[in-house]
């Protein structure tokens, strides 16, 4: 959490926390919409986020659970959180959220396109139609339609931001993952067209790429399958959604002036995609 002024805080005893605050910029207050936040790393960041002090605007399919993760961010600090039923894989769906959120407020400070996912590992040879259509429609198409439907409300030279989640599949190939890494791939570069096409309006645009991490990730890609959703994760210990959602509001609370274009996050025990150190 950012800290407050203070004269303690500004003593001479304490120049590295000067220095930090100086070099933050205070989200108490700022609209933040976060899509998939009903679980995982969305979840997460509203948790975060709300304990900044942020305005939330949350939006995922599974509306009760999205309900309780408002109700958890209340109790940490936002002023104002509200989850409302969203479905990126669909316009109308993402045309209907923002003409709630613009009821809500007429200024958007952060969009987080978290929702998405993996269906399935299967080769091109098995691949099945709705398991691809699934993960370009969330992963790819999804965030075209946030951006597209966000961008109206998002203020310029103020430091708003777009944070895209990306993964480290984006940018390494594995087997069983074509459908998957090819939206990844392409997130990331949308990500950087946003970059050149926002450049001169202020909005910083950033995607954030986690690796391994243990959230329901497993469990949707293997459609509820608990001993195959576990097995990824056997013997290390990878990142928690609450990793990748305090990056998230760090990449959001630099000030106006920075950039986070891209960050690679990975826990220690993965060196590499197939490198992966594993305890007996």
């Amino acid at each position: 959490m950012l800290l407050p002024p203070s004269n303690e805080f500004f003593s001479p005893s304490a120049p590295a926390l000067v220095i930090y605050f100086l070099m933050s910029s205070s989200l108490k207050d700022k609209w933040i919409l976060i899509t998939g936040a009903s679980s995982g790393f969305g979840a997460a960041a509203a948790r975060a986020f709300g304990a900044e002090g942020a305005k939330l605007l949350l939006g995922a399919r599974r509306v009760e659970r999205l309900e309780k993760v408002a109700d958890e961010a209340r109790k940490v600090g936002p002023s104002e959180a509200h989850p409302h039923f969203l479905d990126v894989g669909s316009t109308d769906s993402v045309n209907a959220f923002m003409a709630w959120a613009r009821a809500k407020t007429h200024q958007l400070d952060v969009l987080i396109n978290n929702a998405g996912g993996a269906l399935g590992l299967d080769t091109v040879a098995e691949g099945k139609d709705e398991d691809w259509e699934g993960m370009i429609q969330s992963n790819l198409l999804g965030v075209l339609r946030m951006t597209r439907a966000a961008l109206p409300l998002m203020p310029h030279h103020a430091g708003a931001s777009i944070l895209n989640v990306g993964s480290v599949a984006g940018r390494v190939a594995y087997e069983g993952g074509s459908a998957y890494c090819a939206a990844k791939a392409g997130e990331l570069q949308i990500t950087r067209t946003l970059r050149l096409e926002l450049c001169g309006t202020g909005i910083r645009v950033s995607s954030i790429d986690p690796g391994l991490a243990e959230t329901e990730f497993s469990l949707v890609r293997f459609k509820g399958d608990v001993e195959r959703a576990k097995k990824p994760y056997e013997g290390t210990i990878p990142l928690k959604a609450e990793d990748v959602a305090e990056i998230l509001v760090w990449v959001a609370s630099r000030p106006p002036h920075v950039n986070i274009d891209e960050m690679l996050i990975k826990c220690t025990d993965q060196a590499a995609l197939h490198k992966v150190y594993r305890r007996k």
